[in-house]
């Protein structure tokens, strides 16, 4: 057993490599009970599970943009130095679009965009997106994008599309694709600005070391949709994936 998972295994997180949960949620949500889903809950969280960073899309701003940026901005400016965010953009009132892209720039704490394209039935490639797209292409910003392997909307054969149209965008592919996993791991391969995200990814046998091999660790990244699932369940599959430990660290 390498170090690392020891590290875990016996404390339940390790000093020298803290998680950065790159995909997850916050708040509550319709018809389902959160346990975790107050700051203080998420923190206590976070602190277990060795989360150095949370950065989430509030659930309250995948409905209601324009409220629930504005209270997930209110949450974060508590804890600066645990939470970050991505500014949830709805396509479905292209009206509003660049105003809230507007609005972003004068929330601190928020790193980049997140787009729900299958919920709304709206393609990640649409020019609703447009004025998001053009403002992370002119400043650098990442943008999480909800993924699903066949889907019109953000499946991975439009991946490449909105990558080499914005080559200046970090393009966190959440999901990963599911279930086109070798066409995702090839897109991340021979698009620099595509990186492959675990969530529900990461408990399909044999796609951790798939990713591996054909796009890199390097081109991974953590993240679990908390609080929909519990991220030690996440990381204890990402090292018992039979990875290296450089590779777990990456």
């Amino acid at each position: 057993m390498n170090p690392l998972t020891e590290s875990f295994l016996t404390a339940g997180r390790s000093p020298d490599c803290p998680v950065i949960n790159t995909h997850a949620h916050f708040g509550p949500y319709k018809a389902i009970h959160f346990p975790r889903c107050t700051p203080e809950r998420v923190i206590e969280m976070m602190e277990g599970a060795g989360i150095r960073w949370l950065i989430a899309a509030a659930h309250e701003a995948l409905v209601d943009t324009q409220l629930g940026n504005r209270n997930y901005a209110a949450i974060i400016a508590r804890y600066p130095d645990r939470l970050k965010g991505y500014w949830a953009i709805n396509p479905l009132y292209p009206e509003r679009v660049r105003q809230e892209v507007a609005e972003f720039e004068q929330c601190d704490g928020f790193v980049g965009f997140k787009f729900l394209s299958d919920y709304y039935q709206y393609p990640i490639t649409g020019d609703h997106y447009k004025p998001a797209l053009e403002y992370a292409e002119a400043h650098g910003l990442p943008i999480l994008l909800h993924t699903w392997g066949g889907s019109n909307f953000d499946g991975p054969g439009l991946w490449r599309q909105v990558a080499e149209a914005y080559p200046h965008v970090t393009f966190l592919m959440g999901h990963s694709g599911y279930g086109e996993w070798q066409l995702a791991c090839e897109i991340a391969r021979d698009c620099p600005n595509v990186i492959l995200e675990l969530t529900a990814a990461y408990a399909v046998r044999g796609v951790l070391r798939l990713m591996v091999d054909i796009a890199g660790s390097e081109k991974i990244t953590f993240g679990d949709d908390h609080p929909w699932f519990d991220p030690r369940y996440g990381i204890g599959c990402v090292l018992f994936s039979g990875l290296t430990e450089d590779d777990c660290r990456n």
